[in-house]
């Protein structure tokens, strides 16, 4: 219970160290038809199920041929754009005449729900409707009638993502499909209105901060971009250092070699620790701690004797992916930190610099190939059409700027690090928030904790 107090830290939250576990319940019979057992609920709250509670309705796409009719100025919502618990706006508009040839408006304080999408196989997707939108036949609005606050609805179908789920069928084509009858029939838990008010205003309040956490974290982000921007470029130079930078090639500061070769199924939680160059690619971080991640770094089962030198990667090493699908991936890479020497393979589309001598500090390493300059670089030597791909020999003609003195370069990675850190501990607490609204949702629209 002490988790829910963190709550006060939201915008304009309500003190929840005052929620209690009420007294007065009933048990309830399973739902008539559904099977669904409600078990004890509030004695003041109503069993019934979401389709007696609500209205629906059905959206649709007006023709894509008539360029006309996308050029307005009235959202349009289709299972790409239904991301957030609150909907305003969207990617693509329409005109009025739009949404009288094949859409439909739906209205404000409805639920809009994705009913059908590859979405689905993952996640339900439901929010509030707060100002006017269109939307398509993918998705339903839900118009709760007057005994239902419209955000409690939105707030209820969030919370029962995981029961929902088990309700999403196949489509031929791949999409996950929500039968709609099987929602209208799914349980809903109906507490008085003022109650429904005030635990939907409780949420509200954790949705708040967590915009607040997002928000700052991007600023947080683009502050540290322009000053890395600054800092690895020496437009910018910390105090008590001066002089000229120097310029060199990468194959004057490194030597290249590729990996050894294995596919994810031969992956397994035995074996030597393995970089696969999928993992580079999906992560956001900038190194690879070995013996921190130890458990977690997937392991290849062969004999090292089987794996050349250049492929086991020791500390300090930076290593590139040699593909993309994109030009932005083409200068991915992970600075290995393994200071206990443990056995670690480079794999299949990874290129392995290793430094030629002791020109970069390994903290300088981390954040000096993340400049603009370098990645444009990247991007003019790949090739490629679906796939863009970097070789050796091209990687090493690559220029690098960097200050000569190891000193400099330490200073300006420990200034880029503490912003690192900073940025990590805000998205920690933001992660935990939304377990935290996850756990308070489970209880409120249960009624297993009542606000008094």
């Amino acid at each position: 219970m002490n988790e829910l107090l963190a709550v006060r830290e939201a915008p304009a939250s309500y003190v929840l160290d005052s929620l209690r576990i009420r007294p007065g319940c009933k048990q309830t019979d399973p739902l008539t038809g559904s099977g669904q057992g409600l078990g004890v609920i509030p004695e003041d709250w109503e069993a019934s199920t979401i389709g007696k509670n609500s209205k629906w309705m059905s959206g649709g796409t007006p023709r894509r041929n008539n360029a006309k009719f996308w050029s307005g100025t009235i959202p349009w919502i289709s299972g790409s754009t239904l991301k957030s618990a609150e909907i305003s706006t969207s990617d693509q508009f329409l005109t009025t005449e739009a949404v009288s040839a094949g859409s439909k408006m739906a209205p404000v304080d409805s639920t809009l729900l994705l009913v059908r999408g590859s979405a689905l196989h993952n996640e339900i997707r439901a929010g509030l409707v707060v100002l006017p939108v269109a939307f398509n036949q993918d998705v339903k609005a839900l118009v709760p009638n007057i005994t239902v606050e419209p955000k409690f609805l939105t707030y209820y179908i969030l919370a029962q993502s995981g029961e929902l789920l088990k309700l999403v069928s196949s489509a031929g084509n791949s999409a996950g499909v929500l039968d709609t009858e099987l929602v209208q029939n799914f349980k809903f838990l109906k507490p008085p209105l003022p109650e429904q008010r005030a635990i939907a205003a409780v949420l509200s309040d954790v949705d708040a901060l967590l915009a607040s956490l997002d928000k700052l974290i991007a600023k947080k982000r683009d502050l540290k971009q322009g000053v890395m921007q600054q800092l690895l470029t020496g437009q910018r130079r910390l105090p008590g250092f001066s002089g000229e930078w120097e310029a060199k090639r990468l194959g004057d500061l490194f030597t290249f070699s590729g990996g050894l070769s294995a596919s994810r199924d031969q992956l397994s939680n035995s074996g030597y620790c393995y970089l696969h160059y999928g993992d580079i690619h999906k992560s956001s971080k900038i190194f690879i701690d070995v013996a921190a991640e130890f458990m977690d770094i997937p392991k290849l089962d062969v004999h090292l004797n089987d794996v050349i030198p250049s492929a086991l990667l020791k500390d300090g090493d930076v290593v590139f992916v040699d593909a993309s699908e994109d030009d932005e991936g083409t200068s991915r890479h992970w600075v290995v930190v393994n200071r206990e020497d443990l056995p670690f393979i480079s794999g299949l589309h990874t290129i392995v610099a290793k430094s030629r001598d002791n020109s970069l500090s390994n903290g300088f390493k981390r954040y000096c190939f993340q400049t603009q300059n370098i990645k444009q670089q990247f991007q003019f030597f790949a090739v490629g059409t679906k796939v863009s791909g970097i070789s050796k020999t091209n990687i090493a003609k690559l220029e690098l700027k960097f200050p000569p003195l190891l000193e400099e370069q330490t200073a300006i990675a420990a200034v880029l690090s503490d912003m690192d850190a900073e940025i990590t501990a805000l998205e920690a607490r933001r992660d935990k928030t939304r377990a935290l609204k996850q756990g308070m949702m489970q209880e409120l629209l249960t009624g297993r904790i009542r606000l008094v």
